[in-house]
């Protein structure tokens, strides 16, 4: 793949290093860029910039998108189980793998959905933050599943809108430790950032409202796996909910899943997954609807426990 791309840096990035200020604006990984520079591929104002120089606000950079060794693609080899389920000319949805971020941030250097995207010769709406443009929804690295991007301006604004209007309808399974009782019901506890961790939130009273539904389908010996529907969309809402009421994921350590039962299942994340994921279409008012089935570690982990 070869492509031209001319970037203006936004006020946001003014300061930055090279490697990571072009990295969040493509939405690709900081090593992938890296390659880039070394190979003398992202310039301004004809000379070539090297990965320590610094970005100055609306400065021009000019990015060859071919890779020497190609690291830009990502295949089924790099990594399994990206696929783009649907697209048009407004939007594509995607069954996002594990260990796929939803888009660049600080400290990740793995594959990202924009760049995976970008990568296909898929091109997203240039609404939104440099790192995030078409980004509507995220998912956390470690949970799969269905996710939709925007592709035009009109795609991204109305999207935007139907998120905030609770006008998506977002269905997740996951497996929990424990049995739950009730069977089914809501959870309705505010999150906010937890306050000795950065990358953890927890339920407190000055958070944001955050509301989950659940129902549990299936009874195993040490788990349950529930469906779970949520009316807001507060970052790790489903891990904190489930953890804070003594029931956290299989797998999610992070929030106090049990390690040794990880471990037996070999599960390196949370056993979670965007199943489902319905909406009205942003330009033909269609109602459009989209499945995933389970991705094969999370299938192995519930057979694992089913005949335990």
């Amino acid at each position: 793949m070869s492509e031209l791309k001319i970037l203006q840096v936004p006020d946001g990035l003014a300061g930055t290093r090279v490697d990571a200020g072009v990295a969040k604006m493509l939405g690709l990984s900081r090593t992938a860029i890296a390659e880039l520079v070394d190979a003398g591929k992202v310039t301004s104002a004809g000379k070539a910039l090297s990965k320590s120089d610094r970005l100055n606000a609306d400065q021009l950079v000019e990015v060859d998108l071919e890779a020497p060794k190609n690291n830009l693609l990502i295949n089924a080899d790099e990594v399994p189980g990206f696929q783009i389920i649907y697209q048009d000319d407004h939007l594509v949805v995607i069954d996002k793998p594990a260990g796929v971020a939803a888009h660049p941030s600080v400290g990740w250097v793995g594959p990202t959905v924009p760049g995976a995207l970008l990568s296909l010769g898929i091109q997203l709406s240039t609404s939104g933050a440099a790192e995030r443009q078409g980004i509507v929804q995220r998912l956390d690295v470690g949970t799969s599943g269905l996710m939709v991007l925007a592709k035009s301006e009109l795609a991204y604004s109305r999207l935007k809108q139907a998120f905030r209007d609770r006008a998506v309808h977002k269905t997740y399974h996951a497996l929990v430790q424990g049995h739950l009782d009730p069977l089914a019901g809501t959870f309705d506890a505010p999150i906010a950032r937890h306050p000795k961790s950065e990358y953890k939130f927890h339920v407190a009273e000055v958070g944001k409202d955050s509301v989950t539904h659940y129902q549990t389908l299936e009874m195993l010996r040490a788990a349950s796996l529930v469906e779970v529907i949520l009316e807001t969309g507060r970052t790790h809402q489903i891990r904190v909910h489930f953890s804070a009421f003594r029931h956290p994921l299989v797998g999610d350590t992070m929030y106090g899943a049990d390690p040794s039962l990880a471990a037996k299942l070999k599960l390196d994340r949370q056993w979670l997954h965007a199943v489902k994921l319905g909406f009205e279409h942003p330009v033909t008012g269609e109602s459009v609807e989209f499945e995933s089935a389970y991705p094969a570690d999370l299938v192995d982990a519930l057979e694992s426990l089913r005949s335990a």
